[in-house]
């Protein structure tokens, strides 16, 4: 080991990132190819019998709690504020966490162990902000501790400088016994324990009277308050531990593989009702949440970064699915001691007992942050709105009204340019470029030396129909709702579509949703009966075809955009043809699938004065 972690010739020192799983493979890679005879640990020795025990079980996480002031019966009001506050310093036993690490590879090794931490009675917390331990992945470990030197302060306070000069100590007196002996410290206190150690200015501190400690198992549901690395991340760990695959990379191969997870579980749960989350999609994400990394210094992501990620690109059912796969852990064996609960920096024992609770192996410090994300509603909640809706009185929401009639804008200039280009000219160049050169010609005839251009002349005619396909050939059974929308205002179609019922999906009071199957855009708009009630129309027999045969009947062009995922086939031109129509096909492929999958959905509004509320129910699914 380089002469910079090395205290003496039988001292190395291991300076970690507590709740680091990067670190975690530094200890066992370190203790396993190194021979040791003594592991010395930044724990009083009061914590052994219990952590060595809680150990044992792993990969069921436990805790170890050490109570600081004796339980009080009135410790905590009914409205939530502390009258004379239970406080207790914990150990919890993770398997990301170096110093459990090294006590797991030293029992397995059967390599003796010494906890040299002073025993105090009131424990405080000493931490700071570390670099990414993802940095181990590039840099040596003596680069790493070494950075982090100018940024540790000296111990300022009695009891941070008294544990460090107590440890300095302790290690002499191990080396009177042992020859090579490995300490693991945080990265903030070994340069202020190697002074210590090579000054040999002890202090006269003693160790304090203090409670025994307890072993509790961890409530499984509220792992994510424990777990320093997210439980399903700690939970790779583990499954490579136990199937002997490779993790040096999980920190980044697990953020990717809880995405993927993630996406799995929403599609199983959601179908075709929630947002197509493509492998386009995903790479975005993934360059948003290495954006957002960035912007906060880090070069792993946390669980905010990955929750505002998801919500941002896959919509908030995305994120709470995300959120609830990251809080998975599946080796959660029932253990004889009885469950604590844990939340933000507190704990209930099983006994009822609150307590607060304070990490003796604290790692990078935790700010906890909000962030709104709209669930579905309950089942109860959904009869209730279906109960009260009334049959008669049905309108759709302004803000999708925009998009869509913005996106049949879009085809219909598409259509109109592909008119046009059905009529441009390609000739020699002689004095103008005109509308561009034409490569195709011009390679074509490469050997001549001559460049070509082209002209397009102003398409002639116009559209005023536009027909979108989102699902065909489609199952009339999956799309029973047929109606004819007539618009509000001039700068809306008149609709015709088929679409899923409405009535299976309630997302609020008079709010529901459905899924266009396909839809008949008629603008400038116009009063036309319902065509699904229209006899005119009953001589084709799917729905597709009914919208054709209504969109070539109250057309006024001769031409009719058509989008669809395939070009239309010789029975539809014939339907056209026989209407004096021709159809100008757009694939489906030539537009983002995550724009038509947003448009597809739609709400319905039971009534107008919904549309004053209906913002704080209605989200992108």
């Amino acid at each position: 080991m380089n002469s910079v972690l090395q205290f003496s010739n039988q001292i190395f020192c291991l300076p970690v990132v507590h709740g680091s799983g990067d670190f975690a493979i530094q200890v066992r890679e370190t203790m396993l190819s190194q021979k040791f005879d003594c592991v010395a640990l930044p724990l009083p020795e009061s914590f052994r019998t219990h952590v060595e025990e809680g150990v044992k079980h792993l990969p069921t996480v436990s805790i170890v709690v050490q109570p600081e002031t004796a339980p009080t019966a009135s410790s905590w009001s009914p409205e939530g504020e502390s009258e004379s506050e239970n406080i207790a310093s914990y150990v919890p036993i993770d398997p990301c966490q170096p110093v459990i690490q090294a006590v797991r590879v030293a029992l397995q090794e059967r390599i003796p162990r010494s906890y040299i931490d002073l025993e105090v009675e009131d424990f405080e917390i000493t931490t700071g902000v570390l670099p990414d331990p993802y940095a181990l992945k590039r840099v040596k470990i003596e680069q790493f501790a070494a950075a982090v030197v100018p940024e540790s302060r000296r111990p300022e306070r009695d009891q941070h400088r008294a544990r460090i000069e107590w440890m300095a100590r302790s290690l002499r007196e191990l080396e009177k016994q042992h020859s090579s002996i490995l300490f693991v410290c945080s990265v903030l206190d070994w340069i202020w324990i190697r002074d210590a150690y090579r000054s040999q200015e002890f202090g006269l501190a003693e160790p304090e009277a203090v409670y025994e400690t307890e072993l509790f198992r961890v409530d499984p549901r509220t792992l994510v308050f424990v777990l320093e690395e997210l439980p399903f991340i700690t939970n790779l760990y583990e499954r490579s531990r136990r199937t002997l695959d490779v993790d040096d990379n999980l920190s980044i191969d697990g953020v990717k593989e809880l995405l993927f997870e993630s996406r799995k579980r929403y599609v199983a749960e959601h179908g075709r009702k929630g947002r197509r989350i493509s492998p386009l999609t995903m790479r975005s994400m993934l360059k948003y949440v290495r954006n957002l990394s960035l912007i906060e210094r880090r070069l792993t992501p946390d669980l905010y970064t990955l929750i505002t990620a998801a919500k941002q690109i896959g919509g908030d059912l995305f994120a709470i699915s995300l959120a609830e796969t990251a809080r998975e852990y599946e080796f959660n064996d029932t253990l004889p001691y009885g469950d604590l609960k844990m939340s933000i920096g507190r704990g209930e024992f099983p006994n009822g007992d609150i307590f607060h609770l304070k990490s003796r192996l604290a790692g990078q410090p935790v700010t906890w942050r909000t962030c709104e994300l709209r669930n579905k509603p309950p089942e109860i909640d959904k009869q209730s709105w279906a109960m009260k809706w009334n049959p008669f009185s049905h309108c759709s929401w302004p803000p999708e009204d925009v998009a869509i009639e913005r996106f049949r804008t879009h085809v219909k200039d598409r259509a109109l340019a592909m008119l046009g280009n059905d009529l441009a000219r390609v000739e020699k160049f002689t004095s103008s470029i005109k509308d561009g050169i034409d490569i195709r010609e011009t390679l074509r005839n490469w050997h001549t030396g001559e460049l070509y251009v082209k002209e397009n002349p102003p398409s002639r005619g116009s559209l005023d129909c536009v027909i979108m396909l989102f699902d065909s050939p489609a199952d009339p059974r999956d799309y029973p709702w047929r109606i004819t929308w007539h618009a509000e205002h001039q700068d809306e179609s008149t609709l015709s579509f088929f679409a899923t019922p409405f009535e299976n999906e309630f997302v609020g009071p008079g709010i529901a949703m459905s899924t266009y199957g396909g839809a008949m855009f008629l603008f400038p708009p116009r009063p036309i009966p319902d065509i699904w009630h229209d006899r005119r129309f009953d001589s084709v027999d799917t729905l597709e075809e009914r919208l054709l045969v209504a969109a070539c009947y109250h057309s006024k062009e001769r031409h009719i955009a058509l989008l669809s995922q395939s070009p239309p086939g010789l029975a539809w031109r014939r339907i056209a043809k026989r209407s004096g129509k021709r159809l100008i096909h757009l694939p489906l492929a030539g537009f983002s699938s995550e724009t038509i999958q947003k448009l597809k959905m739609f709400h319905v509004l039971n009534g107008r004065q919904v549309r004053t509320y209906a913002e704080h129910f209605i989200r992108k699914a």
